[in-house]
């Protein structure tokens, strides 16, 4: 076997163990803990090593211990009973497989849900825990010799002489110009936007020789027989000589205080317990909320679970009791995001990432929906708002709060996801639905 075909059968593996995944979201058993979730897998066949089916010689392992052509190495010799030949007094099934169970953490899981749904979720750290030194990018006006950035200084220095500088001969020729002063020279040069004085020009209409005034009848002449020679022309035929440095272009590096931000995360578990929300509604409302928190658990440093359950009233539970309890009261959908408003405050928006997924099946007291069920999701800061309507026996009459919810937020609203689940196979695309909603915001 190459180590293609190796490849391969590992790339084999990992597209199994997703799609188990994918499997086990919709119809296993979610029991799992905080700290790992056990993800049942198909058995796959895996690469390994086997003995050399022509060579016959090599180490072996005594005598009665000799390893079969084929037999993977470090695998135990069959003994009497092993088998399913005579003495096999086992039953089959009896024993588990050492590959029947994948066990994963939180992390992992959100990696392999991320693979599985192609989804984004970059999140971001709002609470800083340290403060460190990063890469020399930022720049002062003072600091030790060592943090000097010349290169920059000496672009400042170059800068500056091609502003300043001019071709010096040919103002000399203009000085030679016939009955021309120095004030005309000036203005001429002022007029051609040269950068030079009146002082230098001056000097060098005293410098020219007596025999040598009057060579030209007008600037224009000299225009048309003398070459200028523009700056850059000068550079390249003398080179750099001197570079006019200034004290002001001097700029010193120094590192970038990079703050290193703890990922935070509190989500808000909302389930109403009402008489309409019979077992099934139950299980697909476990079935849908608990893969979510086990993946922003592996996304974010630090996560906090809140479960709020309501009938007509809202109280907070402990997770084991959230999925489980039943009430034969109303249905009051706003008084759970006034607890979980209330609740909220314990974790400030400033510091923490915020998530608030509710879940019924969508019946809910007259007008409670608009009137109070909207507002607070407007005012309750929050990454994501999404509701999940479970109705596996298809819409009551007055099963209209996420139809309202959509009306007014949107199909495309940015921090407001909506999904719909009316049996198992409909988890995963809800899943999609609302995570996908946060990796397009996050982006």
């Amino acid at each position: 076997m190459g180590l293609r075909d190796d490849l391969e059968r590992f790339r084999e593996v990992g597209e199994k163990r997703r799609e188990d995944l994918a499997d086990f979201i919709q119809y296993g058993d979610l029991a799992g803990g905080k700290e790992s979730i056990q993800i049942p897998v198909k058995i796959v066949s895996l690469p390994e090593f086997e003995y050399d089916q022509f060579d016959k010689g090599g180490i072996g392992q005594g005598d009665g211990d000799t390893p079969d052509v084929g037999q993977p190495v470090g695998q135990p010799q069959p003994q009497p009973g092993d088998g399913d030949g005579d003495g096999d007094d086992g039953e089959p099934g009896e024993e588990g497989s050492d590959h029947e169970y994948y066990e994963m953490d939180p992390e992992e899981f959100a990696q392999e849900l991320d693979e599985e749904l192609g989804l984004d979720l970059d999140p971001k750290g709002k609470t800083v825990v340290e403060e460190k030194e990063g890469p020399f990018t930022d720049m002062t006006r003072t600091g030790p010799d060592s943090t000097l950035d010349f290169e920059r200084m000496f672009k400042e220095g170059l800068k500056r002489k091609l502003a300043m500088d001019f071709d010096e001969e040919f103002l000399r020729e203009v000085c030679k110009v016939e009955g021309i002063t120095p004030r005309a020279v000036f203005e001429w040069a002022r007029g051609e936007s040269l950068p030079v004085s009146m002082a230098w020009i001056e000097e060098a209409h005293s410098e020219i020789p007596d025999e040598e005034r009057g060579t030209w009848a007008s600037i224009e002449e000299v225009e048309e027989n003398v070459e200028r020679e523009s700056v850059q022309q000068k550079i390249r035929r003398e080179g750099i000589k001197h570079v006019p440095f200034r004290r002001e272009d001097e700029r010193y590096r120094y590192p970038e205080i990079i703050e290193e931000k703890e990922k935070n995360v509190v989500v808000v578990n909302i389930r109403d317990v009402s008489g309409s929300m019979r077992e099934k509604k139950r299980e697909l409302v476990e079935r849908t909320f608990t893969p979510l928190d086990w993946y922003l658990q592996g996304k974010y440093d630090n996560a906090e679970f809140v479960y709020i359950a309501h009938d007509a009233e809202a109280w907070a539970v402990e997770r084991d009791d959230f999925f489980g309890i039943r009430s034969g009261g109303g249905t009051k959908i706003s008084s759970a995001y006034e607890l979980a408003d209330e609740l909220l405050a314990e974790y400030p928006w400033s510091d923490w990432n915020r998530y608030v997924f509710a879940a019924g099946d969508s019946e809910n007291s007259s007008n409670d929906t608009g009137e109070r069920v909207i507002p607070l999701m407007e005012e309750i800061d929050a990454n994501l708002h999404a509701y999940v309507e479970t109705q596996p026996s298809g819409n009551a009459i007055n099963a209209t709060h996420a139809e309202e919810l959509e009306r007014h937020f949107g199909t495309d609203a940015d921090d407001v996801a909506v999904a719909y689940v009316n049996s198992k196979d409909d988890v995963t695309d809800a899943i999609y639905e609302i995570l996908s909603t946060e990796s397009e915001d996050d982006d």
